[in-house]
């Protein structure tokens, strides 16, 4: 039997510290889980920006973000969106914003600094949350990630099994191949700034390739690819609190990212497993 296994990586392979910069109302909102706050509206769209924090660190902080990215040719990439946009409209609106200024994603970045080591975290992302409806951004944001404690064995362990391992993230691409070195998964498994309906088109093509196709997740921009998995795992060692959609969409729920493992390890040795009610898992559902 072939298996592959699919991650997210934010919540599910690494520990994740979150913060937004409200800009309406100028204030942070530390430790925020920034796709449940998109989702909550849908009108909201998550975008992740390739800027390099140096450079965005020694800017005036009263330079208009808008004009910051342009000046820079810097563009972006979805995350996640409860509706259908087009770039071209995410883009006029991004470019043409006069509210959020780099010392906004400046203050994020410090905040993220701050709790997290800088010299432990493997990944650094920022991004904004576009209002389409207001025409404006309404967050900026930065994220900060280390792995959890496991979790490269756990990748190590899967592949010592010949089990390949992937990565689906709304992250962008060059921070995932950064983490996928640290990982050693090879970076042409690596899917960058994927949104919810492409993880979902990820698994489904993965299970044209392999048997069984595991899909791990922790949070609400994953529903739809654990719905198109053989096996649908939600791990909860991120804290925070999830929507019952994917409790309900789970065939496992696990508090450690390494009990991944034991999952496949049964399902190569027996070509079926029982989820948390004792069903037996071996098609899809």
């Amino acid at each position: 039997m072939s298996v592959a296994v699919v991650f997210d990586s934010a919540g599910t392979l690494l520990s994740t510290y979150r913060v937004a910069r409200d800009i309406c109302n100028k204030r942070l909102l530390p430790g925020i889980e920034t796709t449940t706050l998109t989702f909550s509206s849908p009108d909201r769209v998550l975008i992740v920006l390739p800027v390099h924090s140096k450079d965005l660190m020694a800017t005036p902080p009263d330079t208009p973000l808008s004009r910051y990215l342009t000046d820079r040719k810097i563009g972006f990439g979805v995350s996640c969106t409860r509706k259908i946009v087009t770039a071209e409209d995410i883009a006029d609106v991004l470019y043409a914003d006069q509210r959020a200024r780099v010392g906004d994603l400046q203050e994020c970045i410090r905040n993220v600094w701050s709790i997290c080591k800088e010299e432990e975290m493997v990944t650094l992302n920022s991004g904004a949350i576009i209002n389409m409806a207001h025409k404006a951004v309404e967050f900026a944001i930065t994220a900060g990630g280390w792995p959890f404690p496991g979790a490269k064995e756990t990748i190590t362990a899967l592949h010592r099994m010949g089990v390949p391992t992937f990565i689906a993230s709304g992250d962008r691409v060059t921070k995932l191949e950064k983490m996928a070195d640290h990982f050693g998964i090879p970076r042409d498994r690596v899917y960058g700034v994927a949104t919810p309906s492409i993880k979902a088109q990820i698994v489904h093509d993965l299970r044209q390739e392999y048997d069984k196709v595991l899909m791990v997740g922790d949070g609400i921009n994953d529903l739809f690819a654990l719905r198109n998995a053989d096996i649908a795992i939600l791990t909860v060692e991120q804290p925070g609190d999830r929507p019952e959609e994917l409790f309900k969409e789970a065939d496992f729920v696990v508090n450690n990212v390494g009990e991944v493992r034991a999952i496949v390890e049964e399902l190569l040795a027996h070509g079926k497993i029982c989820d948390r009610d004792g069903t037996i898992v071996s098609y899809k559902r």
